[in-house]
């Protein structure tokens, strides 16, 4: 297609710029700016190109992709849908709005998507991958599996299948033929991180802590400086000092990978820490006009956000990872958001909270000691503190224990013990199920805590 070229002052994407944009140009540099998660600027672009050529096809997907990144679900997917109606004939928009089904929880749907687009091509390999990757999220392994090994027959380097056929064959406890299958996905894509690391973690859940530890160390010799590998490392190795948390280039690094797919992959496992502590807290409150100064540690994506806005005055979160805290923006919620690390942000907030909330976040540290003083000092008299943590099983008398999957468990006396030290009322220590992981209910703790109106001196 030819027409006049885009000017790059119509979209404030690259501010500055005076060069023309041709039509392929822009709609490179849209892509670009989806990569770079920065879905604000690639919308404004494409309704500068969609300015010069209306109904342009990979404008409009992208503008699609743009809003539903930025939470305008519905308007992204009429968009995306508008693409499939415009290229009846074409197989990769149907692949294309599977993806962004899939991310929006509506998993029948994805998976017709992923069938048309298959009707139109069967040898698309892509969508026959994201078809196998939804059937095993349903456990539906032999229908998982079969598919796989179709994507794989079609493109035998195709390093996606082979991630998601050793993932299948894992989850069914055939470790060797799954162990086979994760050397070809590693072959196929060093660096593809997320899936690698789900591999070995779907070994630690199933005990396989041995061949957890030499993927783990293989690993390392290729990435020495990775902070994730040596944590999850020390996880799996029997005998191993544990850190007292996780480092924070450990956390940044894991949530930045997770931060695209976080809420869509946490939908799946049920998790409910969120809403516990939520409803926990708006059982001591009183009714909504909000009052109180509440801060969110280790907000993420901000999903406590929405459960607690019509309590606060102010809402402030604050997270290690950029990639969540850029989530968390796009909810709306929050007044301030901060990159910072929890204990280092409550320290300069002296007296400056009515609240602070931590929802499955403290379960990266082992010693609760320095979090639950930071705590206490950046609350005012009278102020509560709620949070999850993962729990350690009858019989086990160890404060806390890094777990093989990376998180610490704690123990109740040990919980007890450290809020007590650290000048809290204890409120509530509730055992509970957080979420599931491997088809089993993660136990964990519940916990709201009041800081005293007036402080007692402590020796």
């Amino acid at each position: 297609m030819t027409a006049a070229p885009l000017a790059a002052g119509e979209s404030p994407a690259r501010a500055g710029r005076t060069e023309q944009l041709s039509l392929t140009q822009a709609l490179a540099l849209a892509g670009r700016l989806m990569e770079e998660q920065n879905p604000a600027e690639a919308e404004r672009l494409c309704r500068a190109v969609l300015g010069h050529w209306p109904e342009q096809p990979d404008a409009l997907h992208f503008l699609g992709v743009a809003l539903h990144a930025q939470g305008e679900v519905d308007e992204g997917l009429a968009l995306v849908r508008r693409v499939v109606d415009l290229l009846p004939d074409a197989a990769s928009p149907r692949n294309n709005l599977g993806n962004l089904l899939l991310l929006s929880g509506r998993d029948e749907d994805a998976a017709a998507a992923y069938r048309d687009c298959l009707a139109r091509d069967p040898d698309f390999v892509e969508a026959i991958s994201n078809l196998a990757t939804l059937m095993r999220r349903q456990r539906r392994f032999a229908e998982s599996e079969a598919l796989c090994r179709r994507a794989i027959a079609l493109r035998p380097e195709f390093g996606d299948a082979w991630y998601n056929l050793s993932e299948v064959l894992i989850e069914q406890g055939r470790v060797a033929d799954g162990l086979l299958a994760h050397s070809r996905a590693v072959a196929s894509w060093p660096r593809h991180s997320q899936g690698r690391s789900a591999v070995v973690r779907a070994l630690a859940l199933l005990g396989e802590l041995d061949q957890a530890a030499a993927l783990y160390r293989e690993w390392l010799e290729e990435e020495p400086d990775n902070p994730v590998i040596r944590h999850q490392l020390a996880a799996c190795t029997a005998g191993a000092e544990p850190p007292a948390r996780a480092s924070d280039a450990c956390v940044e690094q894991l949530f930045d990978a997770f931060a695209p797919n976080f809420d869509k992959n946490l939908a799946g496992l049920g998790y409910r820490a969120p809403q516990l502590v939520a409803d926990a807290l708006r059982a001591l409150w009183p009714a909504p006009a909000r009052q109180f100064d509440i801060a969110d540690l280790g907000c993420g994506t901000g999903l406590v956000g929405p459960l607690l806005r019509d309590r606060a005055r102010t809402l402030a979160g604050c997270d290690l990872s950029v990639g969540m805290l850029r989530q968390a923006k796009q909810r709306g919620c929050y007044d301030r958001l901060h990159k910072a690390e929890l204990v280092y942000y409550l320290e300069t907030q002296p007296g400056a909270f009515d609240t602070v909330v931590s929802a499955d976040t403290l379960c990266y540290f082992g010693d609760l000691q320095a979090a639950a003083d930071a705590a206490c000092g950046a609350l005012r008299g009278g102020g509560l503190l709620g949070f999850t943590v993962e729990a350690l099983p009858d019989g086990d008398d160890a404060p806390h224990r890094l777990q093989p999957n990376g998180r610490y468990a704690h123990g109740r006396g040990y919980l007890e013990a450290v809020l007590a030290r650290a000048g809290f009322e204890l409120l509530r220590l509730d055992a509970d199920w957080l979420r599931m992981e491997a088809g089993k209910p993660v136990p964990g703790w519940l916990v709201v805590a009041r800081k005293p109106v007036a402080e007692v001196a402590r020796g």
